[in-house]
């Protein structure tokens, strides 16, 4: 790497309600992909564009440091579940953006193609290509950025000269670029971890135990709780 180049950052956020392997496993892969200098874990307060988590903000937080303790790229950042009122990704990387400022360090914002799809809907969401650059996780069923079929038409043009799939080219700016790769897929999901503790049923293996002995300690999910 030159001097010159930017060191890159990853800002992974979510509900994280819990968080699992499904997304432990994209973040641990990311970090090779993009050779990413840190990864932070950003869990949102109050989403605008989804229902509220049913695990408090608190319980989020704690049960994801439990998840990142001991990899020392991993970091948590507590910013939107301490911030009052609904959450927005544009306000934390505005943040985010001023913290670094000074260092030669480029924000990789990550979400799942999903979620990219609906990006018109989020708030000011054009100024996210000034903030960092978008790293979308393709799923299946989800189209790929390659082609760019089916993409929302403002999301297509916004996007058009901003496609890469060069790691490199992401160390040249500080923000713009849109990057898609695959990652593992493993088919986990919090919907279905919480209704299987909410019967009383196993969660195990779907989950890193700390985070599963946190929930069973506190009563997280059970139902009547």
């Amino acid at each position: 790497m030159s001097e010159s180049a930017f060191q890159l950052a990853g800002i992974y956020g979510g509900t994280f309600d819990p968080v699992h392997f499904g997304h432990l496993r994209i973040a641990e892969e990311l970090v090779e992909i993009l050779q990413l200098n840190e990864l932070r874990f950003l869990p949102a307060g109050q989403p605008r564009l989804r229902h509220q988590p049913l695990a408090s903000s608190s319980h989020r937080s704690l049960m994801l440091r439990e998840a990142i303790r001991g990899n020392d790229k991993f970091l948590l950042d507590d910013r939107e579940v301490n911030r009052v009122g609904e959450s927005y990704s544009v306000e934390s990387l505005h943040e985010l953006k001023n913290e670094f400022k000074g260092k030669q360090i480029a924000l990789c914002f990550i979400l799942g193609m999903d979620a990219f799809l609906k990006l018109p809907g989020w708030y000011q969401w054009r100024e996210l290509f000034e903030l960092c650059h978008l790293v979308v996780v393709n799923r299946p069923g989800h189209v790929t950025a390659i082609d760019q079929k089916g993409l929302p038409p403002e999301l297509r043009i916004e996007c058009l000269h901003r496609w890469t799939d060069n790691t490199r080219k992401l160390q040249t700016l500080s923000s713009g670029y849109v990057f898609t790769t695959a990652t593992t897929l493993l088919d986990i999901s919090a919907t279905a971890i919480r209704g299987c503790i909410a019967k009383g049923k196993s969660a195990r293996y779907l989950l890193p135990d700390p985070v599963l002995d946190y929930i069973r300690v506190h009563h997280i999910y059970r139902e009547g709780k």
